[in-house]
């Protein structure tokens, strides 16, 4: 196609553009602007400016100027010929570097803006697909495929992971196939060249590859001109291979026969090869960094599951507790983002928000680390050492009992009293009752020692007994109890002192304290703070720190109606007996009666039944 050059009606330059007619396609100046040409003017010459022109400015020898600014060239109206195709020839050399420049500007922003949405991208189908879909775009080709390598115990594979095609429907599946040159795409990735066919049914000969017709023999698709490059990280890490199909002439174009692809298809030029090498190396990096994060994600829900797993291990009746309130929690967490009525209907979670309360859930109770263990395990009121303490000192006292009793009698004997053993059989009778006082004391304690309500009375005899005193072998008064002993066993509900029940407690701040100290992405930057208010109540009786219902966020009421919940249905502890599904309900429907749990997510913990996500055989 011959370029264009337009001239003034000037007879003179007329003259001189007629001389160039055999090379371009000459014509005088119309009313439409041309889209791109070399004008031959004269300063009195009204012509068009513009990004695709270029005027040659044709004056007698004599002018000296000035002459408009956006003339690109003067010549004198009789310069030589040669002087003028030279001038011709340079002002298209100009528009075709512009061109060029203008197109790479194009092409740089392009590539910009895909590698601004590729790092944004996390989802990764959605990456693979933006990939495959804009490298089609910018080299203009009908269809294309992705293949990932991907490690698989010590042999990598490549995985066939995506295909596009804009002609005819691809029944798309993926498949992994050997890691081998014998495949276009395994050459590619292997040896890392950049394989370029302009008929990819006439490879090179001496091509270890074949191309794969059953596609095209199935579908009546022809593939013609291929295109396939790495995908490499900077640091040559090979991550697979981008695979671009008929690069067409007009990107509208549909290829529905021979005829079409004899039409619209060419071979993909330098340029092409450019751009498709460019987003090869941006996808290549955000498919690392995404594989990267996955991983470093994976590592870190790996640290958290040990983490939880070796704080359980403490107290083994309390084990799977926090997976199960994590389970529950961002259940109803789900349920919440779902509701159109109701106060939550305008609150919506997104994947990152629900990760973060996940790890929130997993990790509330960390703080347990923090904890004595033989508090954090203390299924009586007394620790089994105490107890064994008084067993022993009873069995003393009795041993005493029945040694001043001996001694009672040998002193009567060697008295030489008549009465001797009327006053044995009392002090045999008096024995006995002590004893058996004894054993009764022992008994009031072992029913007092365990963690359930008594009644005040109770409680009151057995702190009567730290006051009640027994005489040992050398007429020492003795007790049963101590004091704190008695103060202990009167606990009036529980197995815990304030002291103990204080340091439980404090496995909140604990948490907290732990939590704060990593440092969380801006994803999860919340995880302390709801972890932290996990036992707070909306009516400001819960601990820590006492808070009320505007200060406690909303997960954290969402964990605090999982962790009671699971805590009354857990299997046995020591302590307490496990509580079926409908026993449990009752007693939270209670608390929110009373003003302690947030009503609005109890009754879609109810309506959902999302309890029934950790459903036990109790």
């Amino acid at each position: 196609m011959r370029r264009l050059i337009l001239h003034d009606a000037d007879p003179a330059v007329t003259a001189v553009a007629s001389a160039l007619a055999d090379a371009y396609d000459v014509r005088p100046i119309g009313a439409a602007p041309p889209e791109e040409a070399v004008i031959l003017a004269t300063p009195r010459s009204p012509v068009p400016v513009g990004e695709t022109i270029r005027v040659l400015g044709l004056v007698p020898a004599a002018d000296a100027g000035p002459w408009p600014p956006s003339w690109h060239a003067v010549l004198p109206l009789a310069a030589p010929a040669a002087m003028l195709e030279h001038a011709v020839a340079a002002a298209f050399a100009d528009l075709d570097a512009a061109a060029e420049r203008a197109r790479l500007e194009r092409d740089l922003s392009e590539l910009n803006a895909i590698g601004i949405r590729l790092s944004a991208e996390s989802n990764p189908r959605f990456l693979l697909e933006t990939i495959l879909s804009k490298a089609r775009e910018i080299t203009n080709s009908d269809a294309g495929s992705l293949y990932i390598v991907e490690e698989r115990g010590e042999t990598p594979h490549l995985r066939f992971a995506l295909a596009q095609n804009d002609s005819v429907a691809v029944p798309f599946r993926t498949a992994t196939l050997p890691l081998t040159d014998r495949s276009i795409a395994g050459y590619v990735a292997i040896t890392g060249d950049v394989v370029n066919l302009a008929d990819a049914y006439t490879p090179p000969e001496d091509a270890p590859f074949t191309i794969n017709r059953r596609f095209d023999e199935d579908s009546g698709y022809r593939t013609k001109s291929m295109l396939v490059v790495p995908m490499q990280t900077p640091q040559g890490q090979t991550i697979g291979a981008l695979q671009l199909i008929n690069c067409k002439d007009d990107r509208a174009a549909r290829l529905l026969g021979p005829d079409d692809v004899e039409r619209h298809v060419r071979p993909y030029g330098a340029r092409h090869e450019k751009l498709a090498g460019s987003l090869a190396s941006q996808a290549a990096v955000a498919i690392y960094n995404r594989r990267l994060y996955l991983s470093i994600r994976e590592l870190f829900e790996g640290f958290v599951k040990a983490s939880v797993t070796a704080i359980e291990a403490r107290d083994p009746s309390t084990s799977g507790h926090s997976f199960r309130v994590a389970d529950l929690t961002v259940g109803l967490a789900e349920v919440v983002d779902r509701c159109e009525t109701g106060p939550y209907r305008e609150l919506k979670f997104r994947d990152d928000e629900l990760m973060e309360l996940r790890y929130a859930s997993l990790l509330h109770d960390f703080g347990k680390v923090g904890v004595r263990e033989h508090v954090l395990v203390k299924a009586k009121k007394l620790y089994p050492a105490d107890l064994d303490r008084i067993r022993h000192r009873v069995e003393l006292l009795k041993r005493d009992l029945r040694l001043r009793t001996a001694r009672a009698k040998l002193d009567h004997a060697l008295a030489r009293a008549g009465d001797y053993a009327e006053h044995a059989a009392r002090l045999d009778a008096d024995l006995a009752t002590a004893l058996a006082e004894l054993d009764r004391q022992i008994d009031l304690i072992g029913v007092a020692n365990e963690p359930t309500v008594q009644a005040q009375t109770f409680m009151g005899e057995i702190l009567r007994l730290a006051s009640q005193t027994w005489e040992d072998a050398e007429g020492r008064p003795r007790t049963v109890l101590t004091p704190e002993e008695a103060r202990v066993l009167a606990i009036p509900r529980g197995s815990l002192t304030d002291e103990e029940r204080l340091a439980i407690q404090q496995h909140v701040v604990h948490t907290f304290q732990f939590l704060t100290q990593i440092p969380w992405t801006k994803e999860l930057r919340r995880v302390p703070e709801i972890a932290r208010a996990h036992h707070e109540k909306l009516d400001g009786t819960g601990y820590p720190y006492g808070a009320r219902a505007e200060q406690i966020p909303v997960q954290s009421r969402m964990m605090a109606i999982a962790d009671i919940y699971d805590a009354l249905t857990a299997s046995d502890r020591p302590y307490k007996k496990a509580l079926r599904a409908e026993e449990a309900l009752a007693i939270l429907d209670a608390e929110r009666r009373a003003g302690a749990l947030d009503g609005a997510l109890l009754d879609l913990f109810f309506e959902a039944r999302v309890f029934e996500r950790v459903a036990r055989s109790l």
